[in-house]
This record gives structure tokens, C-alpha cells and sequence, in this order.
């Protein structure tokens, strides 16, 4: 009875240093999904919350944003309901009508290229405001320019045709904010000016290769850059030596590293 009852304990003993190894990682894992960047506006911050791929959540103090959400309303649900929607293509992993209807929008502005809202109820939101490229809207105290996202290689033309979709330069607290979107090193991204953060994508064949996505950064050169987008057809783009070469070529630009797939 004594050896039955010492097994016993030998047994939640392991069990618990089990749990407490999987409580960790846990809570590793949910440090490593988010940052939280202070903006040019005293006393104010906006948080990254990656969902996954192209999909994400912006918080400020003041406003929500989600940006291409897809994966059910279930995928939000720790979230307060947007006061902005962005959606950047018609793609699956940019836009999700269903979700977008399992979503409570009912004080949230949309904003979308026209041929995603073509594909669109025209009830989804309070306000639906279709933005092509160059065009400039601002509510809510957020300023919303369209940029233009395509393809350059012949052979990827196909994928992003130019004027379809937005990439999105967003005002938010004095701090500007660029999403690429699905696109190549056009020079439209190369162009840009006074970016405080950038969400730059590269996975092939849809979009850019890492070394064309750190040659286009190296240019614009924005305060703080985030991969994100990384997945293509053959597995995840290396976004390690996207920093390497970020760095190497200006060690003044942040690269950080979110979790974007689980």
C-alpha cells in the first residue's frame, strides 16, 4: 500500500511539473504574439495583435482596428468590435464575407478597394467607404491614404494586377503606419516618407522575395519593420535573414518578429 501511494505521488508530481512547463510556454507564446509601440503622441501607444498571415488587430487607446480579418468571428472574440475595418484584396486570406457578417460592424467604418466591395453587401457596415489608389479619407481622428499593391514579375502579374487592391498608409495618434498589402518592391513602397511602423510582406509567388522586401525597406526606410505575410507555396520565407539584411544595410530600423503562425 505505501509503494502503490509513493508511485502515486511520483506520478502528480510529474504531472504537475508537466503542466507547469505547458503554463509557461503558453505564456511565452502569448508575450511573443503582441507588441506595443509608443507613438508620437504623448501618453499613447498603439498594440500589434498578428491573428494570422495578413490578418491583424490594432489597438490605441481611442480605437480598434482590424486589418483583412478572416477565420470566423471566433478569432476575434478577445477583441472589442472595430471601429475600423481595412481589407486590402479579394483574395481568401484578405477577405472573408462570411466573417465579416459573423462580425458586429455596426458602429465600424470599412473601408475596401471597389472591387472588394463589389463582393460585398452594401449593409455590413455603418459606413462603407470604397478608397482605390491615391485616394485619402480620414474619420474617427485616423487618416486612411490608399497605396497601390501589384506584381512586377511577368510571370506574377496574374496574382495582383495594378489598381485592383490598396496597400494602406494609416494616420493613427501622429504615427503612421504602413500595410503592404500583397505587392512586389513597386515604387510606390519605395517612395514612401516618415514611416514609424511597417508590415511588409514576402512569400512567393504571390508577392516578394525577402530580398527584394529588405531592398524596398532599406529605401523607405521606416522606423520599425514587421514580416508578416510570409507564408507561400513552398513554406515560410526566411525572415531571419530578412532582419540580417534590414540590419546590415541600417541598423537604425527595428525589425521585430511576431508570431503570426501557430
Amino acid at each position: 500500500m505505501k509503494l502503490i501511494t509513493k508511485s502515486l505521488c511520483v506520478l502528480l508530481l510529474l504531472v504537475s511539473c508537466k503542466n507547469d512547463t505547458k503554463t509557461a510556454s503558453t505564456s511565452e507564446a502569448q508575450q511573443n504574439v503582441e507588441d506595443t509601440v509608443e507613438t508620437n503622441k504623448p501618453m499613447s501607444s498603439i498594440e500589434i495583435n498578428p491573428i494570422e498571415h495578413a490578418t491583424m488587430v490594432l489597438k490605441s487607446k481611442e480605437h480598434t482596428i482590424y486589418v483583412d480579418p478572416v477565420g470566423g468571428a471566433s478569432a476575434f472574440s478577445m477583441f472589442e468590435k472595430p471601429s475600423l475595418v481595412l481589407i486590402t484584396d479579394i483574395h481568401g486570406d484578405h477577405l472573408s464575407p462570411k466573417t465579416l457578417r459573423e462580425l458586429d460592424l455596426s458602429e465600424t467604418t470599412l473601408i475596401a478597394p471597389k472591387a472588394v466591395m463589389d463582393k460585398l453587401d452594401n449593409d455590413l457596415a455603418k459606413i462603407q467607404v470604397t478608397l482605390n489608389n491615391g485616394d485619402l479619407y480620414e474619420n474617427l481622428g485616423i487618416g486612411v491614404e490608399a497605396i497601390p499593391m501589384y506584381n512586377l514579375r511577368e510571370e506574377a502579374k496574374k496574382f495582383h494586377t495594378k489598381g485592383r487592391g490598396n496597400g494602406y498608409v494609416l494616420t493613427v495618434d501622429d504615427t503612421r503606419i504602413y500595410i503592404s498589402g500583397d505587392t512586389e518592391d513597386i515604387p510606390e513602397m519605395r517612395n514612401l516618407e516618415n514611416i514609424d511602423m511597417a508590415f511588409v510582406c514576402m512569400n512567393l509567388p504571390y508577392t516578394m522575395t525577402v530580398d527584394s522586401a529588405s531592398s524596398a525597406v532599406l529605401e523607405f526606410k521606416p522606423k520599425k519593420v514587421y514580416p508578416y505575410h510570409y507564408r507561400g507555396t513552398d513554406g515560410k520565407s526566411d525572415v531571419n535573414r530578412f532582419k540580417t539584411l534590414v540590419n546590415k544595410g541600417n541598423s537604425q530600423i527595428e525589425v521585430a518578429q511576431l508570431n503570426w503562425y501557430n
